[in-house]
Protein backbone atom coordinates (compact mmCIF):
# COMPACT_ATOMS: atom_id res chain seq x y z
CA UNK A 1 0.00 0.00 0.00
CA UNK A 2 1.38 3.25 -1.24
CA UNK A 3 2.19 6.74 1.79
CA UNK A 4 -1.20 8.23 0.38
CA UNK A 5 -3.73 5.63 0.38
CA UNK A 6 -2.23 4.64 3.87
CA UNK A 7 -2.80 8.24 5.17
CA UNK A 8 -6.44 8.18 3.37
CA UNK A 9 -7.41 5.01 5.06
CA UNK A 10 -5.73 6.26 8.53
CA UNK A 11 -7.97 9.56 7.99
CA UNK A 12 -11.06 8.19 7.34
CA UNK A 13 -10.44 5.40 10.15
CA UNK A 14 -9.52 8.13 12.91
CA UNK A 15 -12.91 10.05 11.24
CA UNK A 16 -14.79 6.62 11.77
CA UNK A 17 -13.68 6.35 15.20
CA UNK A 18 -14.26 10.03 16.36
CA UNK A 19 -17.77 9.40 14.73
CA UNK A 20 -19.15 6.04 16.89
CA UNK A 21 -17.30 7.64 19.79
CA UNK A 22 -19.52 10.87 20.04
CA UNK A 23 -21.74 10.85 23.10
CA UNK A 24 -25.51 10.79 21.49
CA UNK A 25 -27.91 8.14 20.94
CA UNK A 26 -27.04 5.80 17.67
CA UNK A 27 -30.08 7.51 15.95
CA UNK A 28 -29.08 11.04 16.37
CA UNK A 29 -25.46 10.07 15.37
CA UNK A 30 -26.55 8.58 12.26
CA UNK A 31 -29.13 10.94 11.91
CA UNK A 32 -26.14 13.56 11.60
CA UNK A 33 -24.01 11.48 9.09
CA UNK A 34 -27.01 10.92 6.79
CA UNK A 35 -27.55 15.10 6.77
CA UNK A 36 -23.84 15.51 6.33
CA UNK A 37 -23.55 13.73 3.56
CA UNK A 38 -26.24 14.28 1.73
CA UNK A 39 -25.24 17.98 2.01
CA UNK A 40 -21.78 17.16 0.96
CA UNK A 41 -23.38 16.42 -2.39
CA UNK A 42 -24.97 19.80 -3.19
CA UNK A 43 -22.70 22.82 -4.85
CA UNK A 44 -23.24 24.69 -1.36
CA UNK A 45 -19.35 24.28 -1.33
CA UNK A 46 -19.23 27.23 1.22
CA UNK A 47 -22.27 26.75 3.19
CA UNK A 48 -22.09 23.19 3.59
CA UNK A 49 -20.61 22.67 7.29
CA UNK A 50 -23.37 25.79 8.43
CA UNK A 51 -26.16 24.17 7.03
CA UNK A 52 -25.78 20.59 8.34
CA UNK A 53 -25.10 21.88 11.42
CA UNK A 54 -28.30 24.07 11.20
CA UNK A 55 -30.62 20.67 9.55
CA UNK A 56 -28.73 18.62 12.52
CA UNK A 57 -29.82 21.16 15.14
CA UNK A 58 -33.28 21.38 14.01
CA UNK A 59 -34.10 17.99 13.29
CA UNK A 60 -32.32 16.99 16.52
CA UNK A 61 -29.51 15.02 15.29
CA UNK A 62 -25.86 15.16 16.17
CA UNK A 63 -24.33 18.29 14.70
CA UNK A 64 -21.20 17.00 15.51
CA UNK A 65 -21.81 13.91 13.53
CA UNK A 66 -23.11 16.28 10.75
CA UNK A 67 -19.99 18.58 10.64
CA UNK A 68 -17.55 15.53 10.52
CA UNK A 69 -19.80 13.52 7.66
CA UNK A 70 -20.27 16.79 5.75
CA UNK A 71 -16.63 17.41 4.99
CA UNK A 72 -16.00 13.11 4.53
CA UNK A 73 -16.68 13.68 1.15
CA UNK A 74 -12.36 15.05 0.86
CA UNK A 75 -12.03 11.34 1.22
CA UNK A 76 -12.91 10.80 -2.37
CA UNK A 77 -11.57 14.24 -3.39
CA UNK A 78 -10.34 13.09 -6.90
CA UNK A 79 -14.03 11.80 -7.60
CA UNK A 80 -15.79 14.84 -7.17
CA UNK A 81 -15.36 16.40 -10.47
CA UNK A 82 -16.83 13.31 -12.37
CA UNK A 83 -20.02 13.38 -9.72
CA UNK A 84 -20.46 16.50 -9.97
CA UNK A 85 -20.80 16.47 -14.28
CA UNK A 86 -22.87 13.26 -12.89
CA UNK A 87 -25.25 15.49 -10.71
CA UNK A 88 -25.42 17.72 -13.24
CA UNK A 89 -26.48 15.39 -16.18
CA UNK A 90 -28.95 13.74 -14.17
CA UNK A 91 -30.30 17.07 -13.05
CA UNK A 92 -30.76 18.46 -16.92
CA UNK A 93 -32.03 15.35 -18.17
CA UNK A 94 -34.95 15.52 -14.78
CA UNK A 95 -35.70 19.27 -16.25
CA UNK A 96 -35.34 18.68 -19.97
CA UNK A 97 -38.40 18.42 -22.02
CA UNK A 98 -38.27 15.95 -24.48
CA UNK A 99 -35.71 14.55 -21.87
CA UNK A 100 -32.08 14.38 -23.34
CA UNK A 101 -28.40 15.32 -21.75
CA UNK A 102 -26.65 18.40 -21.61
CA UNK A 103 -24.06 19.21 -24.86
CA UNK A 104 -20.51 18.26 -24.02
CA UNK A 105 -18.52 20.61 -22.55
CA UNK A 106 -16.09 22.58 -24.41
CA UNK A 107 -12.63 24.14 -24.00
CA UNK A 108 -12.66 27.88 -22.96
CA UNK A 109 -9.47 30.14 -23.13
CA UNK A 110 -9.85 31.88 -19.88
CA UNK A 111 -7.15 33.84 -20.11
CA UNK A 112 -8.38 36.13 -23.64
CA UNK A 113 -12.03 35.68 -22.36
CA UNK A 114 -11.12 37.60 -19.03
CA UNK A 115 -12.99 40.72 -18.41
CA UNK A 116 -16.25 41.84 -17.66
CA UNK A 117 -18.49 40.23 -20.75
CA UNK A 118 -16.74 36.82 -19.59
CA UNK A 119 -18.30 37.51 -15.98
CA UNK A 120 -21.58 38.55 -16.68
CA UNK A 121 -21.60 35.27 -18.81
CA UNK A 122 -20.42 32.83 -15.92
CA UNK A 123 -23.07 34.42 -13.63
CA UNK A 124 -25.91 33.61 -15.89
CA UNK A 125 -23.92 30.16 -16.72
CA UNK A 126 -24.73 29.46 -12.99
CA UNK A 127 -28.08 30.45 -13.22
CA UNK A 128 -28.73 28.12 -16.17
CA UNK A 129 -26.66 25.25 -14.33
CA UNK A 130 -27.33 26.09 -10.41
CA UNK A 131 -30.73 24.13 -10.73
CA UNK A 132 -30.01 21.28 -12.93
CA UNK A 133 -27.16 20.59 -10.64
CA UNK A 134 -28.91 21.17 -7.47
CA UNK A 135 -31.65 18.87 -8.54
CA UNK A 136 -28.78 16.15 -9.55
CA UNK A 137 -26.98 16.62 -6.28
CA UNK A 138 -30.26 15.53 -4.75
CA UNK A 139 -31.12 12.84 -6.16
CA UNK A 140 -28.59 10.91 -5.93
CA UNK A 141 -27.11 12.36 -2.83
CA UNK A 142 -30.62 11.22 -0.99
CA UNK A 143 -29.88 7.09 -1.57
CA UNK A 144 -26.35 7.66 -0.15
CA UNK A 145 -27.30 9.52 2.56
CA UNK A 146 -30.33 6.87 3.41
CA UNK A 147 -27.15 3.83 3.30
CA UNK A 148 -25.16 6.25 5.20
CA UNK A 149 -27.89 6.30 8.38
CA UNK A 150 -28.44 3.12 7.88
CA UNK A 151 -24.41 1.74 7.93
CA UNK A 152 -24.03 4.32 11.02
CA UNK A 153 -26.34 3.39 13.29
CA UNK A 154 -25.36 -0.52 13.10
CA UNK A 155 -21.87 0.59 14.07
CA UNK A 156 -23.05 3.17 16.69
CA UNK A 157 -25.37 1.06 18.15
CA UNK A 158 -22.63 -1.98 17.86
CA UNK A 159 -19.80 0.21 19.21
CA UNK A 160 -22.51 1.44 22.35
CA UNK A 161 -23.40 -2.19 23.08
CA UNK A 162 -19.44 -3.51 23.33
CA UNK A 163 -18.50 -0.01 25.50
CA UNK A 164 -21.61 0.97 27.62
CA UNK A 165 -21.32 4.46 29.09
CA UNK A 166 -21.85 5.03 32.75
Amino acid sequence: MTGFWKKLFSFAKAKLHSLIQIHDTPHAIAGGVGLGIFISFTPLFFIRVLLAVLLAWALRCSKIAAAIAVNLHELIFFLWPFVYRLEYKVGFWLLSNPHHFPPKLREVNLIEHLNWDMIRYQARNLERIGGPWMLGSMILGIPVAILSFFVTLKLVEAHQKKHPRH
